[in-house]
């Protein structure tokens, strides 16, 4: 699994990015403070590094110049100014990519996809079923041709994707997953979307063999699934 270094002081913004990366497979490392920030980077190895330009003790800008010196990672710098000059100033020092605050889920799983796929730190495609996930692209395809999902939906898949071992019980979907507009997805919408993905990525939904049921748990990865 990637490692994401998230350095952002707004706690309820850093909860819902923790939970976001976390769905998509991402383990991540959250700094709230310039000082946080550079204690964690001494600690830990890290692939991508998700910086606010604001900090209560400082500025987004040197906090990614200490992380290229001392660990050369992709930074992507998160702003609430899409103003040019804090733009080119985050470029100049170093950032390989910003976001402008408020941003939409799947644009900034995107943009780290491409970034960590620009620095060669890209995960691998996962295969199951004739089904092919690019996590690094956020690309699915289905025996060739792309397969169009929701960002929930995508979310959804990335589950099972990254716990191809596990039996994932419905609380831990419910737990884990939300809609766009940051709202927890009760039971009767998750049977929904769950509906919708097999239809999208079986041959058969009503017979599914790629995210199958347990009966009185919850739902597994099927047989056959391998990274490439």
């Amino acid at each position: 699994m990637k490692r994401i270094f998230l350095i952002e002081d707004d706690q309820a913004i850093a909860k819902n990015l923790m939970l976001l990366l976390q769905s998509e497979g991402f383990i991540v490392t959250h700094a709230a403070t310039r000082k946080e920030a550079t204690d964690a980077l001494a600690d830990n190895k890290f692939d991508l590094a998700l910086i606010d330009i604001s900090l209560p003790d400082g500025n987004g800008f040197t906090v990614c110049t200490e992380v290229k010196e001392v660990q050369n990672i992709p930074v992507i710098f998160l702003t609430a100014s899409g103003d040019e000059a804090s733009v080119v100033t985050g470029l100049n020092m170093g950032a390989d990519d910003y976001i402008t605050k408020p941003f939409r889920p799947r644009e900034l799983i995107a943009r780290i996809g491409t970034a960590l796929r620009k620095s060669g730190r890209s995960a691998a495609t996962f295969e199951v079923c004739g089904l092919q996930v690019d996590t690094a692209s956020g690309v699915v395809k289905k025996d060739g041709s792309e397969v169009f999902l929701s960002a929930l939906e995508y979310r959804l898949l990335l589950m099972f994707v990254n716990n191809p071992k596990s039996i994932i019980t419905r609380d831990r979907l419910l737990d884990e997953l939300w809609d766009a507009a940051g709202e927890f997805v009760n039971d009767n919408t998750l049977t929904v979307y769950i509906k919708r993905l097999r239809e999208k990525i079986e041959d058969d939904p009503g017979k599914p063999k790629i995210i199958r049921t347990v009966r009185g748990t919850g739902y597994r990865l099927g047989d056959g699934h391998a990274p490439e």
